[in-house]
Parts: C-alpha cells; sequence; structure tokens
C-alpha cells in the first residue's frame, strides 16, 4: 500500500488530467464547427417563411383574429357550418385596362395578400419549385349563390392578380402553367361568381394561371366547342401556356383539393355535379370542366367546330381522345363535387338536333374538323383586373 499511494497521488494524476483538458478541448472546437456550419446553412436559406412555420402571426398573415389566422382565406366557405363571407356591396363591372400583355404590369405587388402565399424577397431564380400538392389547400367548402359580388372589391382583395387575370406563385415556381377558357355569351352575372370562388381557389393550388373569357358576338346559334378552340389559340399569343382547363361559367368546384392543371392523361374535373345528383350521368361524359395539356390538345387537332347549339361536342371530345389512344382520368366523385347555377336554357343555345349523327362519325371527321380548320374575327380584346375577355366573330352555321 506504500508503494501504490505515491503513484497514484503523484505522478499518475498527470495523464487523466490531460486527458481531461484534451476532451474539453475537443467538445469546443466541435461546438464551434457545428455553429460555423449552422450560420452558412441559415444563410443559404429564406427564412421568410419561419414565423408562419412557428405559428408567430406577421403582417402578411394578419393576429390571431384574422382570417389567414383561422386558415380560411376569404371569398371560401368551409363545410361544417361555416357562414359565407360579408357581401361584396354592389354589383358592377370592373373598369377594363389597356390591351396589352397581362404580364406587362410588373410593379410591385401591396404587402398585404389576403388569398395567396406569403411574398418572399428572394429572386424567382432562387425560388424552389412548388410542392406537388399545395400546403394552402382547405379541403371541402360551402358554395352559395345568393350573394352579390362587386368585382372592383374583389380584385381589391385579390391583389397577387395582374391585369387580365394572371397569377404566378411569390414563394415558389409552378411548373403548372394553366390558361383557363370560358366560353361565354350574356351570362355576366355568373362570371362573378365563378371570378368570386375559383381566384382564391386557384391561387391556393399554387398554379401560374390566366382567365381568359372568350365573348361569341351577335346572336348566332352558340358554338361552345368553337369558342373553347380559339381561347387556346389566343392565350398562346400571351403566353406559354402547357395545360389548359376548359370550364363552363356556371361550374363551381365545391374542394379545393380538386386540381385545375393538367395530369399525364386528359382530366375530367366535373365528375360529380349537383345537377346529375353528385354522380357522373355516364362513363364517356366529358362535359362541364375538363383539361388537357398543349400536347394531348394537339394531338386530337383540338375541338370540332361544327358543334352549333348545345350538346354533342363533350361526346366527340371523349372520342377523339379514345381513337388517339388516350384515357380519361378524373378525381374520386367526393373531391370531384360541383355547385351548378341554375339558370333557364340560353336562347339561341337550343340542342342541336345534329349532334348523333355528327358524334358517330367523329373519327372520320375529326382530321379535318378542329384546329387545322378554325376561322374567326377578334373583335375587341379587353383587359380586366380578374380576367382577359376577347370578343369574337366565329361565324353562321354552314
Amino acid at each position: 500500500m506504500r508503494f501504490r499511494e505515491p503513484l497514484l497521488g503523484g505522478s499518475a494524476a498527470m495523464p487523466g488530467a490531460s486527458l481531461q483538458r484534451a476532451c474539453r478541448l475537443l467538445v469546443a472546437v466541435c461546438a464551434l464547427h457545428l455553429g460555423v456550419t449552422l450560420v452558412y446553412y441559415l444563410a443559404g436559406r429564406d427564412l421568410s417563411r419561419l414565423p408562419r412555420l412557428v405559428g408567430v402571426p406577421t403582417p402578411l398573415h394578419g393576429g390571431p383574429g384574422g382570417a389567414a389566422a383561422s386558415g380560411q382565406p376569404p371569398g371560401e366557405l368551409r363545410s361544417g357550418g361555416a357562414r359565407p363571407p360579408p357581401s361584396l356591396s354592389i354589383s358592377s363591372e370592373p373598369r377594363p385596362g389597356r390591351d396589352s400583355s397581362p404580364g406587362a404590369d410588373s410593379g410591385p405587388g401591396p404587402a398585404r395578400n389576403l388569398t395567396s402565399a406569403p411574398v418572399s424577397h428572394t429572386t424567382a431564380s432562387s425560388l424552389p419549385a412548388c410542392p406537388e400538392e399545395s400546403p394552402l389547400l382547405v379541403g371541402p367548402m360551402l358554395i352559395e349563390f345568393n350573394i352579390p359580388v362587386d368585382l372592383e372589391q374583389l380584385a381589391k382583395q385579390n391583389p397577387e392578380i395582374k391585369m387580365g387575370g394572371r397569377y404566378t406563385p411569390k414563394d415558389c415556381i409552378s411548373p403548372h402553367k394553366v390558361a383557363i377558357i370560358i366560353p361565354f355569351r350574356n351570362r355576366q352575372e355568373h362570371l362573378k361568381y365563378w371570378l368570386y370562388y375559383l381566384h382564391p381557389i386557384l391561387q391556393r393550388q399554387q398554379l401560374d394561371y390566366g382567365i381568359y373569357v372568350i365573348n361569341q358576338a351577335g346572336d348566332s346559334m352558340f358554338n361552345r366547342a368553337k369558342l373553347l378552340n380559339i381561347g387556346f389559340e389566343e392565350a398562346l399569343k400571351d403566353y406559354d401556356y402547357n395545360c389548359f382547363v376548359f370550364s363552363d361559367v356556371d361550374l363551381i368546384p365545391m374542394d379545393d383539393h380538386n386540381a385545375y392543371r393538367c395530369f399525364s392523361q386528359p382530366r375530367h374535373i366535373s365528375v360529380a355535379m349537383d345537377k346529375f345528383g353528385f354522380s357522373l350521368p355516364y362513363v364517356q361524359y366529358f362535359g362541364g370542366v375538363s383539361a388537357l395539356s398543349k400536347q394531348q390538345f394537339l394531338a386530337i387537332n383540338g375541338f370540332p367546330n361544327n358543334y352549333w347549339g348545345w350538346g354533342g361536342e363533350d361526346d366527340d371530345i371523349f372520342n377523339r381522345l379514345v381513337f388517339k389512344g388516350m384515357s380519361i382520368s378524373r378525381p374520386n366523385a367526393m373531391v370531384g363535387r360541383c355547385r351548378m347555377i341554375r339558370h333557364s336554357r340560353d336562347k339561341k343555345n337550343e340542342p342541336n338536333p345534329q349532334r348523333f349523327d355528327r358524334i358517330a362519325h367523329t373519327k372520320e371527321t375529326m382530321r379535318s374538323d378542329g384546329l387545322n380548320s378554325l376561322t374567326y374575327q377578334v373583335l375587341d380584346t379587353q383587359r380586366y383586373p380578374l380576367y382577359t375577355k376577347i370578343t369574337v366573330d366565329i361565324g353562321t352555321p354552314s
């Protein structure tokens, strides 16, 4: 024992103390390295979304009682007893802008945005791609048509929409460049409701989109499919769209998970309309709202131009897709629910008595009747704050 005591209390203690100091130094170096790494990591990140991620209110989202804080953007109604948004005063037509590209209005937007993602200060080149499914979606909505809509007030509530109805997400780059084409004549009240509900939905879906209302001039028989062809041609003069959604003006989706964009196969969007008891009327039905990519649309030579009056053109379109080896994709019946604004049949849009015969000959006519035979004259183009209205002369039935 006498031999070991000095050894333990003397020279043997020195190596242990040195090891302890060395360990402390190593921990300090590791902590410094981790800190430097974290600083460089954060320097390359966009921290503008940090308050939102941790639940801290910001000027872009309002306080605890604001619309964004409740997870329910203005203009949209969630199911489960939610009440409609406040009335938008007296209905009125917005003042049109000059006839120019919708993207020409490139000035800085207002600081507050009620319906879209928060504005990021990062440059477009450094923005990430938008996610496959937007995190801004709210799900099922209550849709009502008993409130007045003022389009000037609606434009103020959607400040990120540029003149002509153009919108691009501010915090990500959307791969979906969507032109939404609406065939139109004498349906201004229906258009107000469509804009009221769809603009917030489309922004939450983080689409790069534009709205085109193709107005048929005169009082000849209505031709829905020809107007859609014209919308395709005219929209491409504005922007390099890669997707086209063709929508009747009186149909509103009831769930914002029902994506207004294109898929690998042609998409039927309005699959469960209240008019048909929220079910598909027949398996070949392709009417109401549909989406085709630019390539899909060109592959079928567009839509037929010879369906004057109501009915038949959507079945002809279905046949064209089948003959080109494509199949129809659809959302499920719950997500695909839509409400229709009830109305009496328009004048000069009576059922087309020739529709059944024309549908039977789609395979023979689709090569010569479509985009390659389209003729029309643009009479007027108006860029309104929420949409572009193109008035056209499409001729008369031959």
